[in-house]
This record gives C-alpha cells, structure tokens and sequence, in this order.
C-alpha cells in the first residue's frame, strides 16, 4: 500500500516536479536564453527571481536529476549548469504551453514570437533543437548546418522589436 499519499498518476507526478513556475523559468531560460550561470540566471530573467529561490530551485532541479553543475573551465570561481536528456526532452512541452498562451492568453508580440516559430516549425524544429541542446550540454556530436534554432527565434525577437521601434519612431 502507497502510504506516502502520492499517486502514481504522471500528470500528478509531472506537476510535483514543474508546480512551481520558477523551476519552468529557469528551464525556459536556460533553453531558449542559453543561460547557464547563476549570475546569467538572476539578472537575465525579466520576471526578477530572487537569488535564494533561484539558489534553491536548481539545487532541486539537480536532485531531480534535471540540471548538472561543474566547474566552469573558463572561470576558477563560476559554476556552469548543464541541461541533462531529461530537460532536453521537456523542449515539445515548452512549444506546446508557449503555443497554448499564445492562443488563450494577453502575450505581447515580441515575447510570444520565439512560441510561434517553434509552434511553426513543428517536431522537425523542436528536434533539431534538442539536437542543438545535446551538443551544447551534454558534448553530443552534431551534424547540422546554418544558424542554430536559438539564433533563430532570437532573430525573430529581435525582427519584431524592431518593427516595434520603427512604428512608435515614424
């Protein structure tokens, strides 16, 4: 008998790992921001974590067996936070949810359209970008030419807020 009152429900499951919005935020960050610094994590993340959650939250995240962390080979005194194939995966998942609010929620333009380039792009992109993840993560060989999926929905941004200045300018 489960006498820890959990289910083994995945959905259930699933949402005792990704409850809380800071773990989702740091994850979003780190695979579509390229964030993998604790200093990159507190200041870069325009919702303004604090540093002890955000402390905590990868502390969690590593236990979860989600995030690594090892020295940083270019700075003696940096760690460096790594994405594990378990948070790679999480890639379809993160297109879906940007998807979902793109649809049923007030999102602005310019922080929706990296949701709607993947949402385009599909399972092929979302692949090829988990590919681009395993690379830059976890060392895995790539085989890929032109600009990388993250170049690419940050140029989309940056397309739209330029527009953006344009317009408020002329």
């Amino acid at each position: 008998m489960n006498t820890d009152h959990r289910s083994g429900c995945p959905i259930n499951l699933s949402l005792e790992v990704f409850g809380d919005r800071w773990s989702l935020i740091i994850l979003r960050d780190m695979i579509f921001g390229g964030r993998r610094h604790f200093r990159e994590m507190l200041n870069g993340s325009i919702e303004g974590i604090a540093s002890n959650i955000l402390a905590d939250r990868l502390k969690r995240l590593m236990e979860l067996g989600m995030l690594t962390k090892a020295d940083d080979p270019s700075h003696k005194q940096k760690a460096i936070y790594s994405l594990t194939e378990m948070a790679i995966t999480l890639v379809p998942i993160m297109a879906h949810l940007g998807a979902w609010g793109r649809v049923w929620l007030p999102v602005s333009e310019e922080l929706s359209i990296r949701a709607e380039l993947l949402e385009n792009g599909g399972p092929p992109l979302w692949e090829r970008f988990m590919d681009e993840l395993r690379h830059e993560h976890l060392g895995a060989a790539i085989d890929q030419e032109g600009p990388t999926v993250r170049a690419t929905l940050q140029a989309g941004y940056e397309a739209v807020v330029a527009r953006k200045a344009e317009a408020a300018a002329g």
